[in-house]
């Protein structure tokens, strides 16, 4: 099969995970950086997009929501003649007009949180599937060794403006060494100990090994309330990097990964303190779930899983 990812460019995009799955499963790829095109040439992109994929003749168009910078018609007319699909990635409760603009000119439109397929049908998108993110071998793989700055009990890596999760990063400060970092945390409370701005790649892997835990957090209160999975692409990340996470419990996200056998589960800010004191404790359970997890998401969770299903026109129905 012949396959196009039509998103954004760079080596940590998702765009990059989806084409090395494709090609793990032996379809030839291509991927249009549209953020980059629409960057540089403005208003000259979109012919330019058309042709790059017009000349490689593809059997299925994929696209992802920087694809809406060509405009909905230039994407409607490259899906023509072919299956086209578009996987949006966001953990948001809003309905947003460039999403639906998008999911209307495809065949399916495939969302992360299963929550957002109903959101989007009443919307008026016919075929919304369900499909989490997954685990990138290539990239998301544990680290050899882990600088001392990174070194601590607990990290968290996630994006700042989030109220929502001060409230958790205190308490759990509050017991142990815990360092943030991450996007956006420059006004931060000066009581939360945040440590540093971005990771990837190859520094988020030594992070996860430097840190006993690895934290997730809910970045909005409707995020507690996710049915069915909910499973964020911070947990494949950390699982990849042979880390052991420590992640927000919602209603069926042991189908995923399962608490005490992949990683563990906590209900709230006293829960996560308990197991965070529980772990720290007991270094031989921590490794032990930290092996089965990277194994369980390498056997079940990579992006060319998620693919397989894509490209077979289908999700999760249910977790």
């Amino acid at each position: 099969m012949r396959v196009i990812v039509l998103g954004a460019g760079g080596a940590h995009k998702t765009e990059t995970a989806i084409a090395r799955a494709l090609r793990t499963l032996g379809h030839s790829c291509r991927r249009v950086n549209v953020v980059g095109w629409t960057r540089y040439l403005k208003g000259l992109a979109p012919p330019l997009v058309r042709r790059l994929v017009e000349s490689f003749e593809p059997d299925t168009l994929i696209v992802t929501r920087p694809a809406i910078r060509v405009g909905a018609d230039t994407v409607r007319a490259l899906a023509r003649g072919c299956r086209s699909a578009f996987w949006y990635f966001d953990e948001g409760s809003a309905v947003r007009e460039d999403v639906v603009a998008l999911g209307r000119v495809v065949d399916a439109m495939f969302v992360t949180y299963l929550s957002q397929v109903e959101r989007y049908r009443a919307a008026g998108i016919a075929e919304v599937r369900y499909l989490p993110q997954g685990l990138d071998p290539t990239t998301d793989r544990p680290a050899a060794r882990a600088p001392r700055r990174y070194q601590c009990d607990v990290s968290f890596v996630g994006s700042g403006p989030y109220p929502y999760r001060h409230a958790l990063l205190r308490a759990i400060a509050a017991v142990c060494d815990l360092q943030i970092r991450g996007p956006g945390w420059r006004d931060a409370p000066s009581d939360l100990p945040v440590r540093g701005h971005r990771v990837r790649g190859a520094r988020f892997a030594q992070v996860v090994r430097g840190a006993a835990i690895s934290l997730g957090a809910h970045a909005v209160p409707e995020q507690a309330r996710e049915r069915g999975g909910g499973a964020s692409n911070r947990m494949w990340k950390v699982l990849g990097c042979g880390g052991f996470y420590l992640g927000a419990h919602v209603d069926g996200i042991e189908a995923f990964a399962r608490d005490g056998e992949h990683c563990a589960w906590y209900h709230d800010a006293d829960h996560a303190v308990a197991l965070v004191r529980r772990y720290l404790a007991d270094p031989e359970a921590r490794t032990r779930i930290a092996r089965a997890g990277r194994a369980h998401a390498l056997a079940c969770h990579t992006y060319a899983h998620r693919l397989a299903l894509l490209l077979d026109g289908r999700g999760y129905t249910s977790t």
